[in-house]
C-alpha cells in the first residue's frame, strides 16, 4: 500500500525511526511523576479510573479510620469547648447540648451504669 502513495517518498513510510522500545529498557527507565500521591480525587467526574478500581478504593477506605480533627474531638468532650477555645461565646445550641449531656450523665450515675 505504501508503495502506491502519492503523498511522499518511500523513506517516510519505512520504520527507520519508528522502532518499539525494548521491554528491558522500559522497566529500567525512570518514570515521570507516574501517579503522584493524591493525584486522584474520589469524586472527580473526569477521572478515568474504572468502576472496579473505584470500588476497590472504597473498600480500602472502609477499613481505614478517618482522622478526627482536634476541634471535632473537643466537641465530643464538651460541645461548648471549640467556641471557648476560639475566644467566643458558645452558641445556644451548644449550651443546650452541654446541659443535655450533663443530665444524661447524672441519670446514668443514678442508675449505676457509669
Amino acid at each position: 500500500m505504501s508503495g502506491t502513495s502519492n503523498v511522499g517518498g518511500r523513506g517516510v513510510y519505512e520504520a527507520g525511526d519508528q522502532r518499539n522500545v525494548k521491554d528491558s529498557e522500559v522497566k529500567e527507565a525512570e518514570r515521570y511523576k507516574e501517579g503522584p500521591p493524591n493525584s486522584h480525587l474520589a469524586n472527580d467526574s473526569k477521572d478515568e479510573r474504572s468502576i472496579a478500581n473505584k470500588l476497590a478504593r472504597e473498600e480500602k477506605r472502609q477499613n481505614e479510620s478517618e482522622p478526627i480533627s482536634k476541634e471535632a474531638r473537643d466537641s465530643q468532650i464538651d460541645p461548648t469547648l471549640p467556641a471557648k477555645n476560639h475566644g467566643n461565646e458558645p452558641s445556644k445550641g451548644a449550651k443546650i447540648d452541654a446541659e443535655i449531656k450533663q443530665e444524661e450523665e447524672e441519670m446514668l450515675r443514678k442508675k449505676g451504669i457509669k
